[in-house]
């Protein structure tokens, strides 16, 4: 007797195929040639140049909102780099990306540059996931780096979420960073930090800003034309032949990632989630109908993913405004929110906030798209701001139900 999944086993196996090479429309993906931002790669290959004679290259700061190419620019410029100095047979610099949203501690972020540069314990093993101190891990690091002349370019992608997790401990990991060619003999690292929050220097130690900013790269977002370009191009890479069933589908893509300020992942995730709805449902090939499905999909997807990674600060500041809603309340005031959070903060024993950083946060979750603000002005008695829900009540109910420790406490507070 066949068994239904052997039936939707060879859908997959007797359709046709809809994709060449589906990695070509994830954000990882480095193409050979990248359209709209000769700039840019420009202005970050004459500041890395020196490395092919042996010199440290400036540190550099890259910003831009999501989706303009910042990271794909940056390793794009390393993997030529490296290249052309492997042709030239001279010293190629060693390089190492870290995803600071992931690698969020010092500990981790000086792990994950031990493993780039294959840094071991003193007794040959691995150094481990925890566990040491972070100066022994540290002068584990730069033993192995200044074994030999060598230069080190460090990509800090989002490097913004180290300061957003935790201030302090932010600039510390960034400060020994940027500090470290002053223990080292014989080799220099340079920093290229990538940042999606334009005000990200606000929430720096001077000492760090001045010299992780040594250089600046700003990304605009891509427009509608330009968004079409970069989809055509990996469409072409990625898609079998007439997999794609109509020209409107690009336009469509393009036109709904423009909406949302030019951000070319999100039309290339909407592009890719669209192929795999056509591809579930045995159709030859990808539609309209399937782009607007798909964007349905990732709307859900992106705020679940938002919410579940914020810190337990912001968690019980979004919850606040939740259960004022709930209440019943539509306009909902700084103040208001910042009582409620207070209990919740109680309640979790967690270090109740200021009302000054709770502003902040309340920002950041704007910033996200979670909450709306509005300042308004009470005249001689200063500003305070109105809040409002951006997204379903009921899906953020849903999710922070999922937390195990915001569910506990609803009944206090709802």
């Amino acid at each position: 007797m066949e068994k239904p999944l052997d039936k939707l086993f060879d859908k997959f196996l007797q359709g046709q195929a809809i994709f060449r090479d589906r990695n070509a429309l994830r954000p990882t993906y480095v193409p050979d040639d990248l359209p709209y931002r000769d700039g840019q790669m420009n202005r970050i290959g004459a500041i890395l140049g020196p490395a092919l004679r042996g010199a440290p290259p400036s540190n550099i700061l890259c910003y831009g909102k999501t989706g303009t190419g910042k990271t794909v620019v940056a390793r794009y410029v390393l993997d030529l780099l490296v290249k052309k100095a492997k042709q030239s047979r001279v010293s190629h610099p060693l390089t190492a990306y870290v995803n600071c949203r992931i690698v969020g501690t010092n500990y981790r972020v000086l792990r994950q540059l031990c493993e780039d540069i294959d840094a071991k314990m003193p007794d040959g093993s691995e150094v481990p996931f925890t566990g040491l101190p972070t100066d022994e891990i540290r002068s584990i690091f730069k033993r192995k780096l200044d074994s030999d002349s060598n230069i080190m370019v460090v990509v800090l992608d989002e490097v913004d979420s180290l300061v957003r997790r935790d201030v302090s401990q932010g600039n510390d990991i960034l400060y020994g960073l940027t500090r470290m060619n002053g223990e080292l003999d014989n080799s220099r690292i340079s920093i290229i930090g990538i940042s999606n929050d334009l005000k990200f220097k606000e929430m720096l130690d001077p000492r760090v800003l001045s010299t992780l900013g040594e250089e600046e790269v700003i990304f605009a977002p891509y427009n509608a034309v330009e968004l079409k370009g970069i989809l055509q191009q990996r469409v072409n890479i990625a898609f079998n032949k007439s997999a794609i069933g109509e020209e409107g589908v690009i336009n469509l893509v393009g036109a709904l990632a423009a909406q949302e300020h030019g951000d070319a992942r999100r039309a290339l995730d909407l592009l890719r989630t669209a192929g795999e709805l056509a591809e579930r449902n045995g159709d030859d090939k990808v539609t309209q109908e399937h782009v607007r499905e798909a964007q349905k999909i990732i709307e859900r997807d992106t705020i679940t993913e938002a919410v579940k990674t914020l810190p337990l600060q912001s968690k019980a500041v979004l919850f606040s405004v939740y259960a004022l809603t709930s209440k019943g309340q539509r306009d909902i005031y700084t103040g208001e929110c910042y009582n409620v959070y207070s209990v919740i903060a109680e309640s979790l024993a967690l270090d109740t906030l200021t009302q000054r950083r709770i502003s902040d946060l309340i920002a950041e979750l704007d910033m996200l798209g979670l909450i709306n603000t509005t300042v308004i002005s009470k005249g001689r008695y200063g500003r305070t701001k109105k809040i409002r829900l951006a997204v379903s009540k009921q899906q953020i109910g849903a999710i922070l139900d999922e937390d195990v420790r915001l569910s506990k406490i609803a009944e206090e507070v709802l």
